[in-house]
């Protein structure tokens, strides 16, 4: 792309992510411009991320809302402002509708922590150490209106330690989110990365599982 790509993040709560794409953005590792942040959350501690890389907010306190679809009007209103073109949630803690993720079909990512499609919804990590499985990590995939279940675009695996608690656990795949996300976004920003009839479509060629991180570092 000749200019960088225009991306709207919204968010929620600590914005380590956030902080982690905007780092890539400086490195000059990411071709994007964060044009607005926007939280639900009036206290949103990432809120001072964008603050410090003088990035533009705005609250959109869905508390003040009388229901859901009136919420996604005004989230979608303040967007649509910016005109972006690509929508990342990081961390941002609401189930949005169908009528608002079909206006942004195949042009909004959502990280989540765990190999999707297990553990959607919330409390990933606690799950994952319940189940006494192996491995766990992290998602980022498009957004559809099915919770946690739009098409997977890359993976990150961590390994479920013996001495791993909920917080240990939860940082480790924290670590493999922020190298993740940034790299997701760049593909789309480059024009490599697509969704085309419910598919993901990687430099052409139609994505039959979720790119594994790992086998990911020794290319491009």
């Amino acid at each position: 792309m000749s200019e960088p790509l225009r991306i709207v993040v919204l968010i929620s709560g600590n914005g380590s992510n956030l902080q982690a794409i905007i780092e890539a953005i400086q490195q000059q590792a990411l071709p994007a411009r964060i044009c607005a942040v926007i939280s639900n959350n009036p206290h949103a501690l990432g809120l001072e991320h964008a603050h410090a890389a003088g990035i533009p907010t705005q609250v959109i306190d869905h508390k003040t809302f009388s229901d859901r679809p009136a919420f996604d009007a005004a989230l979608q209103h303040a967007i649509d402002h910016f005109a972006p073109q690509l929508i990342v949630l990081a961390g941002f803690m609401r189930i949005l509708g169908a009528t608002f993720t079909a206006h942004y079909e195949g042009r909004m990512f959502n990280i989540h922590p765990s190999l999707l499609p297990a553990f959607t919804g919330i409390n990933t990590h606690q799950r994952a150490l319940e189940a006494r499985i192996a491995e766990h990590g992290a998602s980022v995939h498009f957004v559809t209106h099915e919770l946690d279940g739009g098409p997977v675009i890359i993976q990150a695996r961590v390994p479920i330690l013996a001495n791993d608690t909920i917080q240990t656990l939860a940082q480790r795949v924290l670590n493999a989110e922020h190298r993740i996300y940034p790299l997701a976004i760049r593909w789309f920003a480059e024009g490599r990365l697509q969704l085309t009839q419910g598919k993901v479509i990687l430099d052409g060629l139609l994505l039959t599982a979720p790119v594994n991180y790992q086998h990911e570092l020794s290319a491009p």
